[in-house]
C-alpha cells in the first residue's frame, strides 16, 4: 500500500493527540507503526522527507487498529500478535498472558542459582502454567542440557506455546503436557531438579480494578488467585516436595504484599530451606526462591 511520507506524518500526530486526550502514552503509536508498519525510529523522525511508502496496510486500516487501542483499550500486543521479551519474538492473544518485563528476573535468578550449584544444570525443570511458553524458553537458554516440561491447563494456551516453540526452533528442547499443574507429570515424583511459575496471583476481587488492558483482555485464568490471591501459590508450596528431589528449586512470581506470607507457608511446610525473597527492578518484592530439604 503506497502512501507519502506527509499523510503518514499526519495520521501519527493525530494518532498521539488522541492518546494523549485517552490517557495513553503517546509513545505507543511509533511503537505501532514500528511494529506493524516496520518503520524504523530514523524513518519516523524523517516521514515529511519521504515521498512515498510501501505499507503491508492501508491507513484506513491502521487507524480502525488505532482506534481499538483508544476505544476498546485493546493492548498493543494483541493488535499486532506478538511481544517481545527477552531477546525472544513471541506470539500471544487474550488466550496468554503477555509476558512482562518483571518475569524476566525470574530466570535470570533460576541462572544464577545454577551457576552457584552447577549440578541443577542437569536433570528436569518444570514450567508450571506456561501460558506463551516464555519461561520454558527462557529457562531452554539456561539449561542447554536439561529437559523442560512446560504444563498449562489451556489447550488455547499450550497452541501459542508449541506454534512459538516452532518459530523459535526449541520444539525438540521442550516438553508440552495440558493438565492441572503438577497432574501430567506424576512419572517425575522426586526427581525435578526445578520448578519455576508465575501463577495466578491477583486476589479476586481487585481484577475489576485492574487496567482494562489487563481486566477486560487478559485470561482471567492466569490472574485469578482466589480470595487471597495465594489460591496456585499455597498449592505448589505444597505439593512441590513430592516432585522436587532434595536440592532441587523452587521459583514463583508473586504480587506486592504477599511476600511475607509466602515466605511463612514455605517454611510451616517444614520441607524447604534457604527461603529468599528477591526484589523486581521497582523495589517490589516480587520473587519468592527455595530448596526442597
Amino acid at each position: 500500500m503506497i502512501i507519502s511520507g506527509r499523510e503518514l506524518q499526519g495520521w501519527r500526530q493525530r494518532a498521539r493527540e488522541g492518546a494523549i486526550a485517552a490517557g495513553i502514552p503517546p509513545e505507543e503509536v511509533d511503537w505501532l507503526l514500528r511494529e506493524l508498519e516496520e518503520c524504523s525510529a530514523l524513518t519516523l523522525q524523517f516521514l515529511v522527507d519521504r515521498p512515498s511508502l510501501d505499507l503491508p496496510v492501508s491507513l484506513s486500516e491502521l487507524e480502525r487498529l488505532w482506534q481499538c487501542r483508544l476505544r476498546d483499550r485493546v493492548p498493543l500486543q494483541h493488535l499486532v500478535g506478538r511481544t517481545h521479551w527477552r531477546h525472544f519474538t513471541l506470539k500471544v492473544s487474550p488466550d496468554v498472558l503477555i509476558p512482562r518485563p518483571e518475569t524476566e528476573i525470574l530466570v535470570d535468578l533460576v541462572a544464577e542459582a545454577i551457576g552457584q550449584n552447577p549440578a541443577l544444570a542437569e536433570g528436569h525443570w518444570v514450567d508450571l502454567g506456561t501460558g506463551s511458553g516464555a519461561i520454558a524458553f527462557g529457562l531452554s537458554e539456561c539449561l542447554p542440557r536439561g529437559t523442560i516440561h512446560a504444563v498449562d491447563s489451556s489447550a488455547e494456551s499450550l497452541a501459542i506455546a508449541r506454534e512459538n516453540a516452532r518459530m523459535l526452533v526449541l520444539e525438540e528442547r521442550i516438553k508440552f503436557y495440558r493438565g492441572s499443574w503438577w497432574q501430567p507429570l506424576s512419572s517425575l515424583a522426586g526427581k525435578i531438579s526445578g520448578m519455576v511459575s508465575n501463577p495466578p496471583y491477583i486476589p479476586s476481587a481487585l481484577i475489576p480494578q485492574l487496567q482494562p488492558e489487563v481486566s477486560q483482555h487478559e485470561p482471567h485464568l492466569a490472574l485469578d488467585g482466589g480470595c487471597d490471591g495465594l489460591d496456585a501459590i499455597r498449592y505448589l508450596v505444597e505439593t512441590a516436595p513430592d516432585y522436587l528431589h532434595p536440592g532441587g528449586l523452587w521459583a514463583v512470581e508473586m504480587m506486592d504484599g504477599q511476600a511475607e506470607t509466602v515466605a511463612r507457608l514455605l517454611e510451616k511446610r517444614g520441607q524447604y530451606c534457604h527461603i529468599r525473597i528477591v526484589s523486581d527492578l521497582a523495589k517490589i518484592d516480587r520473587f519468592a526462591l527455595a530448596y526442597r530439604q
